[in-house]
């Protein structure tokens, strides 16, 4: 919705920022500004740097315990590569994580920490490792693709590595659940001769799945938005696609556009007449979001053992 120039002082502000005259509206009730701020969490989140580091190190926890993991590609490329975190459990059911970073950064060894909850319960833990924008000349499909072609890899190979080819999940967070949700809306008997029901289940905290208002903010510098893209790659226009049951979820202290994404999506999933659960972590920021995909009493932690039939391992 693009309105008229709006008097007064802006109205969606981070915590510690200072409000200017409002300018016109280009989505919402956003001027542009304020759109910029609404896709970027940094300044919602001051402590994502002390985030990043208390998980590090819970990372080296995690890979003194269970060791390295078996790194296997599932493409050509040298970065088409995923992170196998395996189990003593024969035919264990598979979640493979996609992480975020705006699309940006990230890699797969950033979620070892996460390994330990699903490795505990009986399942296997796999992170993948796929380029970021700006290697791809802004285009989103290429990483779409290679996160399809993963789950497909894993599909087929999961016998080799002890997993159950009819029980593999999808998780993923920020950017990384933006591209889990169009992942999650495959056409897997037509793209790859796959069944319906290739994935059985999936998690998308705090995500994008309609790319319109995202195109019109700072995020258009860095990705090259077409109407095609915006179309293809927004799994909120594709839910005729979605069979597998799926856990939507964000944080109280997120952006108001990021909760009003995850929230509209939801609602969308729903109003479709398919299974969704939506969760919403009180008092969690976009960073402490993830870190409970980590700990099996945690939010999301909790919730992806439930979707996978699992329960924390009991120690």
């Amino acid at each position: 919705m693009v309105g008229a120039a709006q008097g007064g002082m802006q109205l969606h502000v981070p915590p510690g920022g200072k409000p200017g005259p409002r300018g016109p509206l280009v989505y919402l009730d956003y001027d542009k500004e304020e759109l910029d701020w609404a896709y970027d969490q940094a300044p919602w989140a001051r402590n994502q740097a002390e985030v990043a580091k208390r998980n590090a190190q819970k990372c080296e926890a995690a890979l003194a315990r269970l060791g390295e993991p078996k790194r296997m590609a599932y493409g050509p490329k040298d970065i088409e590569k995923l992170d196998i975190y395996g189990t003593d459990k024969p035919r264990a059911p598979i979640n493979i994580f996609v992480h975020g970073g705006a699309w940006r950064v990230g890699e797969s060894r950033a979620a070892a920490y996460m390994a330990e909850t699903y490795v505990d319960a009986g399942a296997i833990f796999i992170s993948l490792d796929f380029n970021n924008v700006g290697e791809v000349d802004g285009n989103l499909g290429v990483m779409v693709d290679q996160v399809r072609r993963a789950v497909a890899w894993v599909k087929r190979n999961a016998e080799s590595f002890g997993g159950d080819p009819d029980r593999v999940y999808l998780s993923g967070t920020s950017s990384g659940a933006h591209l889990s949700g169009v992942v999650l809306t495959t056409d897997w008997v037509k793209d790859f001769g796959l069944p319906t029901d290739t994935l059985k289940g999936g998690l998308c905290c705090s995500g994008m799945y309609d790319l319109y208002p995202v195109s019109l903010s700072a995020r258009s510098s860095y990705v090259k938005f077409t109407p095609e893209m915006i179309g293809n790659l927004s799994a909120m226009k594709r839910l005729d696609k979605l069979v597998a049951p799926i856990v939507i979820a964000h944080g109280t202290l997120e952006t108001p556009e990021f909760q009003r994404q995850n929230r509209d999506f939801a609602a969308a999933v729903s109003a479709a007449g398919k299974p969704v659960t939506f969760l919403v972590g009180q008092g969690y920021n976009h960073f402490e979001m993830f870190e409970t995909l980590g700990n099996p009493y945690g939010l999301l932690g909790r919730a992806m053992l439930n979707l996978m039939g699992l329960r924390p391992a009991k120690n």
